[in-house]
């Protein structure tokens, strides 16, 4: 057996458990009048708001609603904590993101019981360690089925899926229920007489890899509650980023180039925090009429000196004709790799990357410093001057 843990409305939930004037409001957590929304309470939810709606969309269907910009430290805080409550049950938890975590129940029968024992005392263990946080948890064979199964009866729900009930459980489900299969693909999908599993299974491996490439035969082994992934604890993040929309469209190269900086802070201190050094950075742009585009641009070294990172975001930016007012701009890192050896940092080497590596030390160096004062003594505690706004002054971004 895999498990699959879901926090119900995770960050909505959090700002009702520390504020109790929130509870059984319709909380939305999503800042400004043109960002998304994050996460609805259930109280919310019955208004038709969703995560990944527009904020004005969710304030048109919602007006009465709670909107809370929303506290990443306090969940990351509580998301550690929970991690930390699944490995008392087993060292084989990975987590999938802040709110939802992967566990391998093989062998646990012996200390904690079968699974109808073993999901109830996770919930305990979870909600304890919160402070009275609620999740739904699945229990089956395979991670992606143990995932659909969190769902069954959310919220505060358990779902346990025998090995000898699979085909009865996935045969009938909606192609949508099975995680990869987004709009698009349901669409298609849809367009071959496809709308439940037990109509994939109908195709053939051939037709499926023709019609979708590897993703097709990777649908397939799905239908046929075919999973080989393991649970792994060790796992690595992809990419770090950050963005922002703005509460005005911009053309200002300025303004544009300071809000890069400061996500360049946000993604540099995080990647620092993880140790982790990327190759590739990302430049997100979304332009008025909502059309996106994305430059990158892969160094020879991998950073996560915030200065080299904002450094190669302006200059893909400075490529760019800005046909359109900006709606958002974003930065992100991944081609994740270990730190350079020692010895590219030894005088004499030529540059291996926009800078040369005596730059690069110095970078870091300032860089571990700030983070340093920063823990100690608050994330205001110490700014660049480029991100500095006097008290009496509001920035133009949401």
């Amino acid at each position: 057996m895999i498990v699959h843990l879901d926090m119900d409305a995770f960050f909505a939930s959090v700002e009702q458990l520390d504020d109790p004037d929130l509870r059984g409001k319709p909380v939305i957590i999503g800042g400004g009048s043109r960002g998304v929304v994050s996460t609805a309470s259930y109280e919310a939810r019955v208004f038709g708001v969703r995560s990944a709606m527009p904020i004005a969309t969710a304030r048109t269907l919602c007006p009465q609603g709670v909107f809370v910009r929303g506290r990443m430290r306090r969940y990351a805080e509580l998301s550690r904590r929970i991690m930390a409550a699944l490995r008392d049950f087993s060292p084989l938890v990975e987590p999938a993101s802040v709110d939802e975590a992967y566990l391998d129940a093989a062998g646990l029968e012996r200390l904690f019981g079968p699974p109808e024992q073993l999901l109830p005392a996770i919930k305990a263990r979870v909600a304890d360690v919160t402070g009275g946080l609620t999740c739904s948890v699945g229990a089956a064979p395979v991670k992606f089925l143990a995932k659909i199964c969190s769902e069954v009866n959310k919220p505060d729900g358990i779902f346990i899926l025998p090995p000898d009930q699979v085909d009865a459980f996935l045969l009938p489900l909606a192609v949508e229920r099975l995680p990869g299969v987004g709009k698009r693909m349901a669409r298609d999908l849809h367009a071959l007489g496809i709308s439940r599993v037990e109509h994939l299974r109908r195709y053939s491996p051939q037709f499926m890899e023709r019609r979708f490439g590897k993703w097709g035969l990777e649908l397939l082994r799905r239908a046929h509650g075919i999973d080989p992934r393991p649970v792994s604890p060790e796992h690595v993040a992809k990419s770090e980023s950050a963005e922002t929309t703005f509460a005005e469209d911009t053309r200002d190269r300025a303004f544009l180039e300071k809000k890069l900086l400061g996500h360049a802070e946000r993604v540099g201190v995080s990647l620092r925090r993880h140790g982790w050094q990327g190759r590739t950075i990302t430049l997100k742009i979304k332009f008025a009429d909502f059309r996106q585009i994305t430059r990158s641009r892969t160094l020879p070294d991998p950073t996560c000196a915030t200065q080299t990172i904002f450094e190669t975001a302006c200059d893909l930016l400075r490529n760019e004709p800005l046909p359109q007012p900006v709606r958002l701009v974003g930065l992100g890192v991944s081609s994740f790799e270990s730190p350079p050896p020692q010895q590219a940092l030894l005088p004499g080497l030529p540059p291996a990357g926009p800078h040369d590596p005596q730059e690069e030390a110095r970078r870091l160096r300032l860089d571990k410093a700030l983070d340093s004062l920063r823990q100690k003594f608050g994330t205001q505690a110490v700014q660049r001057g480029r991100l500095f706004t006097p008290p009496d002054q509001t920035d133009a971004a949401e």
